[in-house]
């Protein structure tokens, strides 16, 4: 399963999406051993021969019977019952780290796997994916939404930080909270580009897009800075007004 080195794990990966197939990548690129991936569609497949070349492609249940940590990056809304179903069939097994990307859910959902010994993480990069190679350059100072029990904490932030990643915690009765406010910012800023760009496109401008681009980034640059004084989520740092956090004494 992991390979010889202290700490490595045995990573099986369930559903090669845009999200799974770039965080499992990352976790290869720390030393971890990439077990297994599903891949269903056509589109997943191909993902995962671009993204996890040498990685094969094989059934769930024995993707989790050859891990030590699974990550679960499926839909949200398929989340709960694959978790359950799986339960069901007596898969999960004791000490196996069950991690899955949902923003909306904490651990509870992954009460069945827990039932079963298992060690529940929830784990949610903000960041929109494309699915390529570009990701994981953008992994690096991405910030990741950690809720995971309290003596178990530290392992999720530790696969965080390995993939590049800076962790801060949402407490499970929080994630609803949490959620929303990703929803919000993605569809407002989807829907505002979308709005202004057709406008441009309305009145003959070609390529409104990078017209837009300078515009919106620094408005946006400018609204969030002026959210993001004061200390880091890890309460040791201090965010700058770009956005950067800056280590106690200013060490870069």
């Amino acid at each position: 399963m992991a390979d010889s080195r202290a700490g490595r794990l045995g990573v099986g990966v369930i559903g090669a999406g845009r999200v799974g197939a770039v965080l499992a990548a990352a976790l290869g690129g720390a030393g971890h051993a990439l077990t297994g991936v599903a891949a269903v569609s056509e589109a997943s497949r191909t993902r995962a021969d671009a993204m996890l070349p040498r990685v094969p492609v094989l059934p769930v249940p024995e993707i989790i019977e050859r891990s030590e940590l699974v990550l679960l990056a499926v839909p949200a809304d398929e989340l709960e019952h694959l978790v359950a179903g799986l339960a069901a069939a007596d898969v999960w097994q004791p000490g196996q780290l069950v991690l899955h990307t949902a923003a909306r859910y904490g651990t509870a959902v992954l009460a069945p796997a827990r039932r079963a010994g298992a060690i529940p993480l929830a784990v949610h990069p903000v960041m929109s994916f494309t699915g390529t190679s570009i990701d994981l350059a953008r992994l690096a100072g991405t910030w990741f939404a950690v809720t995971a029990p309290a003596p178990v904490l530290p392992i999720a932030q530790a696969l965080v930080v390995e993939m590049g990643g800076e962790p801060f915690v949402v407490p499970e009765a929080d994630r609803s909270a949490y959620a929303e406010a990703i929803d919000t910012a993605v569809s407002f800023s989807t829907a505002i580009v979308d709005q202004a760009t057709g406008l441009l496109e309305g009145i003959g401008v070609a390529r409104p897009g990078a017209v837009l681009a300078p515009l919106v980034r620094s408005a946006v640059e400018n609204a969030l800075a002026r959210h993001d004084s004061g200390p880091g989520p890890d309460g040791t740092g201090s965010i700058d007004e770009v956005g950067i956090v800056r280590p106690p004494g200013g060490v870069e």
